[in-house]
């Protein structure tokens, strides 16, 4: 098997087995702590530019099938795991994982101390990082990593949007009342599901797309999406949807639910090591219920920094107090920082596609009165 070496920015370095591509790939390290989803998590288009160590030590045992991916394609830049299968069992599969990485250009790596790996991001934070099967000589790679430009201040949504519109229309049993635009800033195909399967007809559209553009549609809803990086370098996405506020009900997610802050006038900040999997407590701050969550983000909307009255904070974290979720309290206006849509993860947060709906009626009722 090939030699493979994964260095961080600040030389730490495991060396392993080869799995999926050779070659050499940057981006930011970081950990999912997901004990199953890993198709998911590598078709998640909020990984793009990042290495994703999964904590679970064997992954790829129940191979791979093309209906469960979240995009059209893997997503992330090397996947980082403690023992890859490399004989799936399961009545679904349709690949196996190694066979799968490789037929898309990317390169992973087994056979390395995973734990050891998430303590030191734990404990220095998530950091540049490079995989690689042709340059084994860790002080070169470590000087690769520190070079990179990294995720802060770069527009990574570009690389993940649709270039142009298009439809979802995959249930045509499912019988449609509501139409949404749904802005792709890197878009899970769970999302898109959840909204048909509640009724919706969904056109997405590009993170570009202009206000006008999108009112001009008269749809009934706006949904904007999950997607990668650092939030404060998508302005245009920002200044689109505070020219949205009040015109129609907006559901944001992950993402989406950061862009939204930045529209209400708040800012973001990037955190430590993020929160990646689907184990996050969140407290629902009206009702007191506590919701076990899916999540993938490594920026956070900053709650200080939200000072207009009429927004008002509905969801907190209970690990580490951060905001996960805020409404308007006059406009139909709401998002969250987690994922309801899950795709891997818990289903507790599902009734929020519901609320979404809900809020179409009322704007519905509320016009034809």
């Amino acid at each position: 098997m090939t030699k493979a070496l994964l260095t961080l920015q600040d030389g730490f370095t495991l060396e392993g087995r080869s799995f999926g591509a050779d070659g050499e790939r940057l981006g930011e390290v970081v950990f999912n702590t997901s004990m199953a989803g890993y198709q998911e998590v590598l078709t998640d288009p909020s990984y793009c530019r990042q290495i994703v160590t999964m904590t679970y030590p064997l992954i790829g045992n129940y191979g791979a099938n093309e209906e469960d991916f979240e995009s059209a394609r893997p997503q992330v830049e090397g996947f980082v795991v403690r023992e890859v299968s490399r004989i799936p069992s399961n009545w679904r599969s349709q690949f196996d994982l190694p066979h799968y990485l490789k037929e898309h250009n990317v390169p992973g790596i087994d056979g390395v101390d995973t734990r050891a790996l998430v303590k030191h991001i734990r404990t220095k934070g998530a950091m540049k990082g490079i995989l690689s099967t042709e340059d084994l000589n860790p002080k070169s790679l470590q000087k690769k990593a520190q070079e990179w430009p990294g995720l802060v201040g770069r527009d990574t949504v570009e690389c993940v949007t649709c270039k142009s519109e298009y439809p979802w229309e995959k249930s045509a049993d499912v019988e449609k009342h509501f139409d949404v635009i749904a802005y792709d800033f890197g878009v899970k195909y769970n999302i898109l599901r959840m909204l048909e399967r509640a009724g919706c007809r969904v056109t997405v559209v590009p993170a570009s797309t202009k206000a006008e553009d999108v009112l001009s549609r008269n749809p009934d809803g706006i949904v904007l999406s999950n997607g990668p990086g650092d939030p404060a370098a998508v302005t245009y996405a920002a200044e689109e949807i505070r020219k949205l506020l009040g015109k129609r009900p907006i559901f944001g997610i992950c993402l989406g639910h950061q862009i939204l802050g930045l529209a209400f006038g708040g800012t973001t900040y990037k955190l430590k090591f993020g929160h990646r999997g689907g184990n996050q407590p969140v407290k629902d701050l009206k009702t007191g219920r506590v919701a076990i969550t899916a999540q993938n983000h490594g920026f956070c909307v900053d709650i200080d920094s939200l000072q207009d009255p009429q927004v008002e904070i509905t969801h907190i974290n209970l690990n580490d107090k951060t905001l996960e979720g805020m409404r308007h309290k006059d406009l139909p206006v709401f998002s969250v920082q987690y994922h309801p849509e899950a795709s891997p993860g818990p289903h507790d947060a599902e009734y929020l596609f519901k609320e979404f709906t809900d809020a179409m009626i009322r704007e519905k009722t509320r016009g034809d009165g």
